[in-house]
């Protein structure tokens, strides 16, 4: 469905799950988990049908960022963090979701932490999945290199120093494979991903390449979850590292997933989503 968060702006939502279920004589509400997707230029099919696996502890909304998937198309100059941020809010709005369980995948962890600075208040958890605070690029290049090899880094550098469609060609080529340390469960799914690559090159090329999002984490007030692959070159480990340092210690929780990548649940499932489990059913 779409759901009209401003005049003209329409984000396509996908809901799983009542947020009322029985129990015994009473209807007991179930937390809201909402899912912003990684990018940019993609969109939420990339979580389907994986996150089914916490439907039974939260309600679950998929929606596509402005601009991308099935969401309403809209003019560059609002392809940034703050336009970003400030949608999941109107989005809840919308959708009457009071304290929502964010969470953030790559890109949408960028977002994510937008998020925690202008709203600081307005969440009741929050998920930092496999992203990044800044663009570090000297470790991306490093981790690429380590996985793949010189050709794997001169094609990182490539890309990120000018992203555009012939450098992407060779990253995506080179790099992409190299997200996750296991096979993808389903080949067909990039297949599925709606793409919109003028999103992807104009962010890389700019609000990426200069972004510090690490100031901002101290605004947190509530409980984040910050969730890394220890194999994962595009956002590296240490850059999660950077983020758990910068946030409130008292709100602040660092989940380390062994052998894997880009999307932890992608590579071990298991370990995964149980520590998203265990943190999804934390008292606020």
């Amino acid at each position: 469905m779409h759901v009209t968060i401003a005049p003209n702006l329409q984000l396509f939502v996908d809901i799983e799950g009542p947020g009322l279920v029985p129990a015994g004589p009473v209807m007991r509400e179930k937390p809201t988990l909402v899912l912003m997707h990684g990018g940019p230029g993609y969109d939420h099919s990339g979580f389907k049908p994986a996150f089914s696996a916490l439907a039974d502890i939260a309600q679950i909304v998929y929606y596509d960022h402005r601009g991308h998937g099935r969401s309403s198309r809209c003019p560059p100059e609002q392809w940034t963090l703050d336009h970003f941020a400030d949608d999941l809010v109107r989005l809840c709005d919308a959708l009457g979701v009071v304290k929502p369980i964010v969470l953030g995948q790559s890109f949408g962890g960028f977002v994510a932490q937008r998020y925690i600075a202008r709203h600081p208040h307005h969440a009741a958890k929050v998920i930092l999945s496999s992203t990044s605070p800044h663009m570090a690029i000297d470790r991306k290049l490093a981790m690429f290199e380590q996985l793949g090899g010189p050709a794997a880094r001169a094609a990182a550098q490539a890309f990120w120093s000018a992203p555009a469609a012939a450098s992407w060609a060779e990253y995506n080529r080179l790099c992409s494979p190299l997200y996750n340390t296991q096979p993808a469960a389903d080949p067909q799914a990039r297949g599925r991903t709606l793409f919109n690559e003028d999103i992807l090159f104009t962010s890389a090329s700019g609000e990426q390449q200069t972004m510090n999002l690490l100031p901002g984490l101290a605004a947190a007030a509530c409980p984040v979850l910050v969730l890394a692959g220890e194999q994962d070159p595009v956002c590296p480990m240490a850059d999660s590292l950077d983020i758990a340092a910068a946030l409130p210690a008292r709100w602040m929780q660092l989940a380390r997933i062994a052998d894997a990548g880009h999307g932890t649940w992608r590579d071990q499932p298991e370990a995964a989503f149980a520590r998203l489990r265990e943190f999804i059913l934390q008292p606020d």
